[in-house]
């Protein structure tokens, strides 16, 4: 299936992300974004130099990766019966796994293999100093992606991110948050890594198990990045990436702009889940009421007929306050 292209910019400022892009909420592709960088350049010489750029930096610790039979052809996901991943983790140290990457770029059927989501201050120490996005503050800290050709299922982060490709190619299909229906997520329990993924293959859906992602396909946008090129992708926009290279390296960078210290909202997700999806119907939608009310104020502020020194949770929440009411859930928890 193919989808509309996603819009794009070319050489972007931090002024005109900052400005312009990021309050508009929606995902653009950022041509030549790292076009300059030096492992960009070397990887444009050839994959041999691409990955000698990178082998300066690394270092004989192992880090995490995962690793799926040649069957899986490349995409992690899970096995048929939904209950386990079709992929298995491991340690490697970088320059063996590189190796394997080289050796492997001609094999027909490889093995999938990726590292994912590295900090580069971790894993390769010094790169981020002469490949650097300039769109970011510098605590945002840039993680790392490598692996051949494999296929990462429609998932959202609780971030936003931009990525900037650095080797081989990659293509990138994305749909609105306000798609989750259509998307047919899998168990929430059980993740490739952490949040939910879409059971729906974007590039060839079976529209008989899966009906409702037609619906979701009328609003699905899709680009091929080149190594240079970045996209930014909004708070919890969906999105499936396909490395269509034999070698493949990705920097993005994570960051959420919301108050620290309030909790998490997915644990307060999976509360709910479980305390309120439970209840007859009736009172469910009594629930609903009382949400869009209280949390997501849709009539406005709740408690502005109250003093504010009487708010409370009501009212704009602080530390103290999240502090609070973590006690009282707690103490409810253990209480069963």
């Amino acid at each position: 299936m193919t989808y509309p292209p996603l819009p794009e910019i070319d050489r972007i400022d931090r002024r005109t992300f900052e400005e312009e892009v990021r309050p508009a909420a929606q995902p653009v592709v950022l041509r030549g974004l790292g076009r300059d960088w030096p492992a960009v350049v070397a990887a444009h010489a050839s994959a041999e130099e691409g990955v000698g750029y990178l082998k300066r930096f690394s270092h004989p610790q192992p880090v995490s990766a995962i690793l799926g039979e040649p069957s899986i052809e490349g995409r992690f996901f899970y096995t048929p019966d939904l209950k386990s991943l079709n992929f298995v983790r491991g340690q490697t140290p970088l320059d063996p796994f590189l190796d394997r990457l080289l050796r492997d770029r001609d094999h027909a059927q490889p093995y999938a293999m990726a590292i994912q989501s590295v900090p580069l201050p971790q894993l390769l120490p010094g790169f981020a100093d002469s490949n650097e996005s300039g769109l970011l503050p510098p605590a945002v800290v840039p993680r790392m992606w490598l692996g051949n050709a494999i296929r990462v299922a429609t998932h959202y982060d609780l971030m936003e991110n931009i990525g900037v490709v650095v080797m081989g190619r990659r293509r990138f299909t994305l749909f609105p948050p306000d798609q989750i229906a259509n998307l047919y997520m899998g168990p929430l329990e059980l993740t490739p890594a952490g949040t939910p993924i879409s059971l729906v293959d974007p590039d060839a859906p079976d529209l008989d198990r899966y009906p409702r992602f037609a619906e979701a396909a009328k609003v699905g946008r899709s680009a091929t990045l080149e190594p240079g090129d970045a996209i930014y992708i909004p708070f919890h926009w969906w999105h499936a990436v396909v490395s269509l290279d034999p070698i493949n390296a990705f920097v993005n960078y994570w960051w959420n702009p919301a108050r620290t210290g309030m909790g998490n909202p997915y644990d307060a997700l999976l509360h709910a889940l479980v305390a309120i999806g439970s209840l007859p119907q009736d009172q469910r939608g009594v629930y609903r009421d009382v949400f869009e009310h209280l949390v997501f104020r849709m009539n406005g502020e709740p408690a502005a007929h109250l003093p504010d020194d009487v708010k409370g949770v009501l009212g704009t929440a602080d530390a103290t306050t999240a502090a609070r009411m973590r006690a009282t859930l707690l103490d409810s928890f253990s209480r069963g």
